[in-house]
This record gives structure tokens, sequence and C-alpha cells, in this order.
């Protein structure tokens, strides 16, 4: 057996343990929390653990991770294409260097950094600088409705969004700066000015690669934990509803992170909580899905453009 013969094994070997370790993993929670599955598990609103009337319904917590989820991509996306655009097409190199740095180091600030200047400091912010002219100016909409506190969807779904920002722009910075140059001077020879040659020759270029950028970016809004769990108020049953930005709520995440240390374990909490990271396993897993989809869609439109 020669060399070459080990190596692909051996990195086959390692892909296969990477698959074993998700069925596996899927497997577990699927066993656990097989006691609650139902459609009344998925679709239901109220949640009360106390034992002898038990209900649990997750339809609140579902759709608080989308909305909190939609709040980050809405508002950190662009923000984030922006940056990158600005340090790969536009920024001297010194500035490119400096400012690359520090986004990239707030990527690593851990989420419960995020969590405490959001409670301590930022919903203030967005309390009295967004959403009380919100609610004074379109109070009237159902999304506006509420007295404004600041612990609530909105302020989760900011936090989220700056949260996503340093990696969006970063993966984007990078996959911008991979476009060849012959795409800019192509379009520079047509006579086209910097903005046309950044929307012709160098977005519609990276597009698949900015789709992968921003589902980054999902993924980490979806499952995100502490930083919303410190700011988004964990609200419970039918008020956990996102009916208003305004209204305390509960992602899925932080719901197992407020409840799972305190679980009875002779009741179904504890299975009810792990079926609920069950369900944003599988959220999270087509949300990436779809992703990969697109990205497939794209590539094979530009393939076809190119023939």
């Amino acid at each position: 057996m020669s060399v070459d013969d080990v190596f692909k094994y051996f990195v086959g070997l390692i892909s296969f343990l990477s698959v074993l370790t998700l069925f596996l993993m899927v497997l577990e929670l699927f066993r656990y929390s097989l006691p609650v599955l139902s459609l009344k598990f998925i679709f239901g609103i109220n949640w009360n653990p106390v034992a002898g009337s038990e209900e649990y319904g997750i339809l609140p917590y579902i759709l608080g991770t989308i909305v909190t989820s939609t709040i980050a991509m809405i508002v950190g996306v662009p923000i984030s294409l922006g940056i990158a655009i600005y340090l790969s097409e536009m920024a001297p190199n010194f500035i490119r260097k400096t400012l690359s740095f520090v986004i990239e180091l707030l990527a690593a600030v851990p989420s419960v950094i995020y969590g405490l200047w959001g409670l301590f400091i930022f919903r203030f912010w967005v309390k009295d600088f967004i959403e009380e002219p919100l609610s004074k100016y379109l109070g009237f909409l159902p999304i506006f409705e509420g007295e404004p506190f600041g612990l609530d969807i909105l302020t989760a779904g900011l936090i989220l969004a700056i949260m996503i920002i340093p990696t969006v722009s970063s993966v984007s910075r990078e996959v911008l700066m991979a476009v060849p140059n012959s795409q800019r001077e192509a379009v520079y020879s047509l006579g086209a000015t910097k903005w046309e040659v950044i929307k012709v020759g160098v977005l519609s270029y990276a597009k698949s690669g900015l789709v992968g950028a921003s589902i980054l970016g999902l993924g980490r809004a979806v499952g995100e934990t502490m930083a919303v769990t410190m700011v988004i108020g964990n609200a419970v049953g039918p008020s956990a509803l996102p009916t208003s930005l305004f209204k305390a709520g509960q992602t899925m995440a932080s719901l197992i992170a407020n409840e799972f240390n305190e679980a009875d374990p002779t009741t179904l909490h504890p299975n009810a909580l792990i079926g609920v990271g069950l369900i944003l396993f599988v959220l999270a897993l087509t949300i990436n899905l779809l992703a990969q989809v697109m990205v497939w869609r794209i590539l094979k439109i530009k393939e076809g453009t190119v023939e």
C-alpha cells in the first residue's frame, strides 16, 4: 500500500467520523425528545412545566428565533457588505490593514460580553433613540405597539446584527478581494464609473460567495444564546409570541439556557428542552441546505451566462 493510499483512507475515515458524529447527535436528540414530539409540541403556544399539568408548545420560541434572526440579517448584512466593499475597493492600504484587524478582533469577543454591554448600555440607546420615536410616530402599526422598554425582541435582533457584522464583513471582504482584476479592468474599459465597476464587475462575480458569507452570519444569529438571553426579556408561553418588536420574547436557544439547569428530571421538562434543541438543529440545518441550494443555482446561472 502506497503512501497516497494511506493518506486517502485516513482522510476518508476522518470524513466518515464527521458524518457519524452528526448522525449520533441527531439520534440522541431524537431519542430523548421522542416522548414530547408531536404537532402540538411544534405548533402549541403554552409552556407549563409544572408536574401534573405539563404542557409544552414551542411555536412562540420558533417565531422568536426567526424574527430576531431576520432583524439581524436586515440590519447586519447591508452594513457588512458596505464595510467589505470599502475595505476591498476603496480604502488605502494602511486603513485596510488596521480596520480589517479591528473587525477580526470584534469577531473574537465572547457573546456574554455583547450581552452585558447590551444589558447595561445598548438597550437604553435603543429605547431612547429608536423605540420611543417609532412608538410615537408609528405606534399605530401592530409591530410597534406597546411601551418601549429596551429588553425586547428589537434589542435582541440589533445585538445579533452587531454580532454577525464582523463575520459577514470579514468573509465578504476576502470574497471581493479574490475577484480577478481582469473583471474590474474589463468594466473600466467600457467607460464605467467606480460604482458601476463594483456593481457589475465585482458584486455580480462574487454573488455566490457573498450569499455564503451572509448564511454564515445567519447561522450564528439562529444559534446565539447568551447575548440574546440577557436582552430579549425571556417571556414564556403565549406572551412570548412576537406580535410586536417592543414585546419581551424568547428564542429556542435562550429557552434552553434559562431552564435546563432547573428542569425536574422526574417530569418531561428535560425531554421538552431536548426537543427544542432538536427543532433548533433542524431549523439551522434547513437554513444551511437552502443556502447551499441558492449558491448552486447562482453558480449554474453564472455558468449558463458565460456559455
